[in-house]
């Protein structure tokens, strides 16, 4: 897929497999926008893409509000001018048992990863390119196959996948 002079809007990508997706993404040409929860931690990933010759910014909003992700979405279309790509793969997860689990740690992870891909996707869809724009869910295994000590992560994870 050719993503020279795309505009991609990446979240939960402060770190890890998010980030290396718009590290990757910004390689191929993309112009970048970076989103996750904790503004220092998004403004560093911002300035590391940057370092490495990238176009890229980084916007502070949690998933689980989907007030700020519609303030995401609107500024990554506004610097951007409009989104031809939306990543979301903002994960929380830890592991523990189904009856040792908090009822707040299993809602928890389910508003992370389902609810807040439903955030996302619902916030840009107003900014999306048409027709080609690409929406992409970051999922896990868990998803397909049930884990020890990880019912809060398949619940989450089957239903981004549904």
């Amino acid at each position: 897929m050719n993503v020279s002079g795309k505009k991609a809007l990446v979240v939960g990508a402060s770190s890890g497999i998010n980030l290396a997706i718009a590290k990757r993404l910004g390689e191929q040409g993309a112009r970048l926008v970076v989103a996750s929860r904790t503004p220092e931690r998004i403004a560093a990933a911002a300035e590391g893409l940057r370092a490495e010759g990238l176009d890229a910014i980084g916007i502070a909003g949690d998933v689980r509000d989907a007030a700020a992700m519609e303030d995401v979405a609107g500024q990554a279309a506004r610097h951007l001018g409009g989104i031809d790509i939306v990543v979301s793969g903002a994960a929380g997860n830890f592991f523990a048992s189904a009856e040792e689990m908090s009822a707040n740690g299993f809602r928890t992870v389910v508003e992370i990863d389902l609810i807040g891909t439903f955030n996302v996707f619902k916030a840009a869809f107003a900014h999306l390119t048409r027709p080609g724009a690409s929406l992409v869910a970051v999922s896990a295994p868990q998803a397909q196959r049930a884990m020890r000590n990880q019912a809060h992560a398949c619940a989450a994870k089957a239903g981004v996948d549904m």
